[in-house]
Order: C-alpha cells, then sequence, then structure tokens
C-alpha cells in the first residue's frame, strides 16, 4: 500500500472513529422505558406506530412493550407502581380507578371515536333516542362503552337504567345475540364492531362521535407519577412521541395498518386502514383542553352514578392532568 493510502486510511479512521463514538454515546444516552397497551384496541395505533416509525427514537427514547390483557386497575397499578412507565388507555375506563389515588399522570389524548352500537339492518334503530325500551348487548356489563352510550342516552332524556335493559355477552358472541333476536342492538368497538357489520349485515345506530361528542377525544396517556416529578422531559418526550405518532396515523392510515397488521394477523390490512379512518386520530388535546375534557367527562360519570355526585371535578382535575406544554 502507498503512503498515501496509508495517510487516507489513517484521515478516514480519524474522522470515523469520533462519529462512531457519538454514535454508541447516543444509544447509551437513550432513555429505557415500558410502555403497557394492548394491542387488541385498534385505537391505541400510536403504539406501534411509535415504536416501528422511529417516533420514540427521535426523543432519544428506548421503549419496551408489554402487552395488557389485565383489568384497568391492575393496569394503572402497574404504572403506578414503576412495573411499566406509560400506558394507553380510555379516559372513562381510568377517571374512576384514578380518583382512587393512583399515582399516574394523564399528559394528554391521543384520538376520538371507537366505539359503536349496532342493529340489524332491519331494526328501524337509526340513533340513540330510537333505543329507549330497547335490549343492549355489550361485552362487559360495566364497561366503558356501556358507560359512556348511559351518559348519552341520560342526556337525550332516556333513563339507562330503568329505560335500557343491558345484556352481557361474551363479545364475540354479540352479533349471534342479534340474529337470535336475544337483544335489539348490540355495542362494542374496532376492530371487533367492523366485522360484526360484515359477518352479520349490521348497521351503524351511534358512535361516541355523536353530536356534541365529535371533537372529544377518548383514549388518554398516563405516565408514572414518579418519572413525571423526577424527570419531566422525559415524561414529556414519551407523551409527544405518541401524539405525534398518532397524527402520522392520521395522515398515513394504510401505512399506520402495515404497522399495526403484526398485532391482529387475521386482520385484512385493507380493512385495518379502513377502521382507522373513522377515527379521530388528528384529535389529541393536551394542558387546559385537556384537562377541561377530563372534568367533562367526570361530570358525566357523575350523572350515571360511576362517580359520587360529591367529587369536586376541577380538584380531581388539577391531581391528575398534567401540562406538557
Amino acid at each position: 500500500m502507498s503512503r498515501r493510502a496509508i495517510l487516507t486510511a489513517a484521515a478516514g479512521a480519524a474522522i470515523a472513529a469520533p462519529f462512531g463514538f457519538v454514535c454508541r454515546a447516543r444509544a447509551q444516552e437513550a432513555k429505557r422505558l415500558k410502555l403497557a397497551w394492548m394491542p387488541t384496541a385498534l385505537c391505541h395505533i400510536a403504539v406501534p406506530v411509535a415504536l416501528h416509525r422511529g417516533f420514540f427514537e427521535k426523543y432519544q427514547l428506548n421503549v419496551e412493550s408489554i402487552n395488557w390483557a389485565g383489568s384497568t386497575d391492575l393496569l394503572l397499578q402497574s404504572v403506578s407502581s414503576g412495573t411499566a412507565d406509560l400506558a394507553l388507555g380510555m379516559a372513562l375506563r381510568w377517571i374512576k380507578p384514578l380518583e382512587a389515588g393512583f399515582d399516574v399522570k394523564l399528559t394528554g389524548a391521543t384520538h376520538g371515536g371507537c366505539m359503536n352500537i349496532l342493529a340489524a339492518r332491519n331494526s328501524g334503530l337509526t340513533n340513540l333516542q330510537s333505543l329507549r325500551g330497547k335490549r343492549i348487548g355489550v361485552g362487559d356489563i360495566a364497561g366503558v362503552d356501556r358507560n359512556f352510550f348511559a351518559i348519552a342516552l341520560s342526556k337525550r332524556g332516556i333513563d339507562p337504567v330503568n329505560e335500557i335493559d343491558w345484556r352481557q355477552f361474551p363479545p364475540d358472541l354479540l352479533g349471534v345475540a342479534v340474529e337470535k333476536g336475544e337483544v335489539d342492538a348490540i355495542s362494542t368497538s374496532d376492530p371487533l364492531a367492523y366485522k360484526l357489520k360484515q359477518s352479520h349485515n349490521l348497521v351503524e345506530v351511534a358512535t361516541n362521535l355523536v353530536d356534541e361528542y365529535a371533537d372529544r377525544a377518548c383514549c388518554v396517556i398516563g405516565v408514572r407519577g414518579s418519572l413525571y416529578r423526577a424527570d419531566r422531559p422525559t415524561a414529556v418526550a414519551a407523551s409527544k412521541a405518541l401524539i405525534e405518532a398518532a397524527q402520522w396515523s392520521h395522515e398515513n392510515p394504510d401505512d399506520a395498518a402495515a404497522a399495526y397488521a403484526p398485532y391482529a394477523p387475521k386482520e385484512n390490512p385493507a380493512d385495518l386502514g379502513r377502521m382507522l379512518r373513522t377515527l379521530t386520530n388528528h384529535r389529541h388535546p393536551i394542558g387546559e383542553d385537556f384537562k377541561t375534557e377530563i372534568i367533562t367527562y367526570a361530570e358525566e360519570l357523575k350523572v350515571v352514578e360511576v362517580l359520587k355526585r360529591t367529587t369536586d371535578t376541577k380538584k380531581f382535575a388539577d391531581r391528575v392532568v398534567v401540562d406538557i406544554n
């Protein structure tokens, strides 16, 4: 090898060495976090997109996902205790256990939509008002969709306890319950709702984007309280990564569906893209706007007696909601 070649190689090595050191240093600096989510929930699309499209890396975060299938109380306990650092879930499902004192801070929302009431095409049911006196099948009698639609019905003058007959069925048998005439309508969420529309020829009666809820978010981000207090920048960064991933999903639903597809191998990616288009993934309030939505949901939960009527919802929101602006 010539002297010039040796000098050139040495110079290249001198340049490459510090660059490689910087890359390794950045990798070592990445904060490690554990995120709990439910892969069966398509509305949690922000998680696979953030994991596989570089949104966490953008904020120097090394995030491990935990596939969660347990109860909401156990999920919030896992975040509060440090088993997980953050999680996604539905505001209406989280508010009651958060009132009990779990050390979890709500940082923002990721989207709206995902809950549906469906009925047979020839049922004559067309809106919430038409459900008075009807039987509605649900997968969980204390579930978030039951609570949401109970609130919406109550606001329209329908007593959700005495004028609606709620009946619980295994989720995969809800369509059969309609076909057999055991219920007049069912309540569930995507991707199951989409599949039931196709397989049982059902139509949409109402969603959680109806009327006054059209611009309301439903799924929220919760971070471990001790993480927020000790390392607010990391908690904020993780939240912003998820919010940006949600926005990207809104702008690129088919690519987002492809990121989610490995978690739902039985689903057609094209169908997943269609489902994502029905969500408001561009709707992700933070700060005072987000706090106002949490207060509103809490007030509504008092109406259906999930929260005590004496609950001070503003004090509650001041305690659990933090501003990541």
